[in-house]
């Protein structure tokens, strides 16, 4: 693990800390999830519910996850069996990876993707094989040849984010039947992250790659709490998938975490099945708070692509004379007091991406407006210096 180091959010958080400066790089929300679902939280502490929960997760958040996935997918998981409550969604992707991924086994994902995929990987001992989401008309997607030119004899499984981060990107139906053909085809597993599945923007959907046919055996379907009701900090998560899969998965994560905080897990059951329309109103709030930071960004020289979900906005620095997000970023927070995530660290090739920032935009108003005004500054700045 040593060529990983200390992850990027925690470099580009604590720089924030340490100058004083806005933080739009981690993507953690500045306000509280639902009042009720908080208070749950704090009536199960106070009720005694402090010891070890079932290794599974509690009884009560297996059956509301299952009543979701039914209500809003027509997937039919038995809480008994195809559902395991995780910590968070980033030990449900290792914990994954880990159980059904042999060393040398190969396992593709859509660069840039989340740091702990490549993590997650080399644990397993398993090679990471990227395909490269590049942007056309104005939304990152991938070429279906180069997809299918990354799977070998040795490829294992898919990671599938959707919708993406760090692009912001919703995979289309067809994109995703690319996914399934591949899969069906040559008997992959399909590890999908769905952490912003009820995040998404423009009335764009999101379809579980779960849905696809042929695809609700050889899924692992991720999901949690933290981004659908502004918990990040409860990590409660959760596996779907079919048995022999569920077993393989929880016999990893029984030497990882055991089991998750019994709390957050009835107050996350009461969430799911009370609290889905704060869900509806957030995902309102948040689509205006895109739009409020892409007009602020585009105004500070700017290219900015519209996101289809998710908290973030992917930009290109180069208009403003930058080249290099990294060397960028750990200059900003000095140029104009806001701290963003360089995107190219998400790549296997970081060149790749080399000119991309990603700015996050869950924040109060008043917090995007004053990061606007200051990164504006720094527009005119370099447009004076060039």
């Amino acid at each position: 693990m040593r060529e990983f180091g200390t992850t990027i959010f925690a470099e580009m958080s604590a720089l924030a800390v340490r100058t004083g400066s806005i933080n739009l790089g981690q993507g953690f929300p500045d306000t509280d999830g639902p009042a009720a679902m908080l208070d749950r939280a704090v009536s199960s502490i106070r009720d005694g519910f402090n010891q070890y929960p079932p290794g599974p997760g509690v009884p009560e958040l297996r059956q509301a996850v299952s009543e979701h996935r039914k209500d809003h997918y027509s997937l039919d998981y038995d809480p008994d069996g195809e559902i395991l409550i995780t910590v968070g969604a980033t030990e449900a992707i290792a914990a994954s990876v880990l159980a059904l991924c042999e060393p040398g086994d190969e396992v593709i994902a859509f660069e840039p993707y989340y740091d702990s995929y490549a993590a997650s990987v080399a644990l397993a001992g398993a090679v990471l094989r990227p395909v490269t989401l590049r942007p056309v008309e104005g939304r990152f997607t991938f070429d279906p040849a180069e997809l299918r030119a990354a799977v070998g004899p040795r490829t294992r499984a898919i990671l599938v984010n959707s919708p993406h981060n760090p692009t912001g990107t919703v995979f289309t139906r067809a994109e995703l039947e690319e996914i399934a053909l591949l899969c069906r085809e040559h008997d992959l597993i399909a590890i999908a992250d769905e952490v912003y599945e009820h995040l998404t923007f423009d009335g764009v959907e999101h379809i579980p790659v779960a849905t696809l046919p042929g695809m609700r055996d050889r899924t692992v379907m991720i999901s949690s709490a933290g981004k659908t009701f502004s918990v990040t900090g409860w990590k409660t998560g959760w596996i779907c998938a079919p048995p022999g899969l569920i077993r393989a998965v929880q016999t990893v994560k029984q030497f990882l975490t055991f089991t998750a905080s019994a709390p957050w897990q009835l107050a996350v059951s009461y969430g799911l099945r009370h609290e889905l329309g704060w869900v509806s109103s957030l995902r309102a709030d948040l689509q205006a708070k895109r739009d409020r930071l892409m007009s602020g960004l585009s105004a500070a020289g700017f290219d900015v692509y519209r996101p289809a979900g998710t908290y973030f906005v992917q930009t290109d620095i180069r208009p403003l004379g930058f080249t290099d997000g990294l060397a960028l970023t750990r200059e900003l927070p000095s140029l104009a007091g806001v701290v963003a995530i360089p995107t190219q660290v998400f790549y296997a090739h970081p060149e790749r991406g080399r000119h991309f920032v990603r700015f996050a935009f869950c924040k109060k108003d008043e917090v995007i407006d004053e990061a606007v005004s200051r990164l504006t500054r720094l527009g005119k700045a370099s447009g004076s210096a060039g």
